[in-house]
C-alpha cells in the first residue's frame, strides 16, 4: 500500500481535502506506473518564495518552476521505514497562474497535473528532449483521463471563496 503524506504550506488558499488527496495521489502513482506495493510518497506544497528557494537549493536553477521530484527506488534496501521513496515540491502559486492563463485548465487541474508529472518522473519518464517530452505529454494525457471520472479535482483543491 501506498502512503501519501503530504504538507501544505500556503495560507493563501484553502488546504487540500485529506482523504480525497491521498487517495488521488496513491492512484495516480499506480497509473504512472510506479509500484503498487508498500512505500511512502511526500508531497509538499509551496509557494513562489519556497519553490525557488528549493529549485536554486536542489536544481541549481534561478527562480520558481512547477514541480521538483526526488526520487529514492533506486537503493530500497537503503530506506528506512517511514523514509520516502517519492518526494515532491509542488508550487502552488505556478498552478494557479496557468491554470488562469490555460483555457483548457484550472488551479486544481495544474495542481493534479504537476503532482502527475512529478509521479512520471519517478516512474522514469524524461521530456528534455523531443521524442522523451511528446512521450511524458502523452502519458500526463492518459493518467490525467483515467483519473477525471474517479476524482472531482475541484473539490480536492478549492480555490480562495469556494466551498470546500
Amino acid at each position: 500500500m501506498i502512503t501519501v503524506n503530504y504538507a501544505w504550506q500556503t495560507r493563501r488558499l484553502p488546504r487540500p481535502r485529506r482523504s480525497e488527496l491521498k487517495a488521488l495521489a496513491a492512484r495516480a502513482a499506480v497509473l504512472a506506473g510506479l509500484p503498487d506495493t508498500d512505500w511512502e510518497l511526500d508531497v509538499r506544497f509551496v509557494g513562489d518564495r519556497a519553490m525557488a528557494a528549493a529549485n536554486e537549493e536542489f536544481v541549481g536553477h534561478t527562480g520558481t518552476t512547477d514541480v521538483i521530484t526526488f526520487r529514492y527506488f533506486d537503493d530500497p534496501e537503503s530506506l528506512f521505514p517511514g523514509e520516502p521513496a517519492v518526494e515532491l515540491i509542488i508550487c502552488v502559486d505556478a498552478a494557479l497562474r496557468e491554470g488562469a492563463a490555460r483555457e483548457d485548465s484550472s488551479y486544481a487541474r495544474e495542481l493534479v497535473l504537476y503532482l502527475v508529472h512529478g509521479l512520471l518522473h519517478s516512474a522514469g519518464e524524461d521530456d528534455l528532449s523531443p521524442g522523451p517530452r511528446r512521450r511524458m505529454r502523452r502519458r500526463e494525457r492518459e493518467v490525467l483521463e483515467a483519473l477525471e471520472p474517479e476524482f472531482d479535482f475541484g473539490s480536492i483543491f478549492p480555490e480562495r471563496g469556494s466551498p470546500g
